[in-house]
């Protein structure tokens, strides 16, 4: 049976995403379990934040980084490494994976000072 929210939530945030990046067009063969496990563990709009601020100039607020980290770092490694292959963003791979990380650990701080003791 087929989750119409999945494929909702997937569409969603590869067009925002597609909008903000051109690149980013949707191929038919992407890896199914990356979006089936990860794309749905973060909504769009914080979806859209995080790449703006690893791709752009973009700053993800707490509740996203809070999602961020609910998401998982495998999960975030892996969509953002799939972006950035693109071709026309792999010229700036390693940039792109240096902010990924200063994402990943801000978003991990920030919502360990916000965690109940």
């Amino acid at each position: 049976m087929v989750n119409h929210n999945v494929i909702m939530v997937s569409v969603i945030v590869l067009v925002v995403a597609s909008t903000f990046i051109p690149s980013l067009a949707v191929e038919e063969n992407e890896p199914k379990k990356l979006w089936d496990q990860c794309v749905v563990k973060i909504s769009p709009k914080c979806a859209l934040h995080i790449i703006s601020q690893v791709f752009g100039n973009g700053v993800a607020s707490i509740p996203c980084c809070q999602e961020l980290v609910q998401e998982g770092k495998e999960c975030h490694d892996t969509l953002i490494k799939y972006i950035a292959d693109r071709p026309s963003l792999i010229g700036n791979k390693l940039k792109y994976l240096k902010k990924r990380d200063e994402v990943w650990s801000y978003c991990v701080s920030v919502s360990k000072a916000l965690s109940p003791a």
